[in-house]
């Protein structure tokens, strides 16, 4: 099994409460524009294919561009779903943990303690959908944004059980 970033970075005393992660809909135009160039592909093949068996001298290069269509919709969708999965939100006893990116990592860890706010954000579509914006404020005055966060108010929800919670131990 492998651990997540959080998993190996959890501090002595400290356990995840919650973990989200982005909405579907983050991967939505990279899955939709990958669809249409495999089709394109799919297009191009099948007029190479016939132009190899008619009258048509382009074939070879109608079979690369079909290929060249084949290779950018396995991009986007690869890139899509990879956007998705190499971003982990948890909320933890003690800290806000959120780590994006693969190849370059971002991550931000907020102690409960020095948080000040937290704020959501839901568009028309995104309060249908179930997706939104959360920022959260700490004592530094500088606010964290983390887009398209899946169930949204669930998780400012979360973090403020775990804040009071911290207070009533602490």
């Amino acid at each position: 099994m492998d651990l997540t970033y959080i998993d190996k970075h959890l501090i002595p005393g400290e356990a995840v409460t919650y973990q989200t992660k982005l909405h579907w809909h983050v991967m939505f135009w990279h899955v939709t524009f990958g669809v249409i160039s495999m089709l394109a592909g799919i297009a191009i093949l099948t007029g190479a294919w016939s132009s190899k068996h008619g009258k048509g001298d382009s074939s070879g290069v109608m079979i690369w561009l079909g290929l060249l269509c084949f290779a950018i919709a396995a991009y986007l969708v690869v890139f899509g779903v990879l956007k998705r999965r190499a971003t982990e939100i948890a909320v933890t006893n003690k800290r806000v943990i959120v780590k994006v990116g693969l190849a370059t990592r971002r991550t931000i860890e907020l102690l409960l303690p020095r948080i000040e706010s937290i704020s959501v954000e839901e568009p028309a579509l995104g309060r249908v959908l179930g997706y939104g914006t959360v920022t959260i404020r700490g004592t530094g005055g500088t606010p964290e944004v983390f887009q398209n966060i899946y169930h949204p108010l669930e998780f400012r929800e979360q973090v403020q059980k775990q804040i009071e919670g911290e207070r009533r131990s602490g």
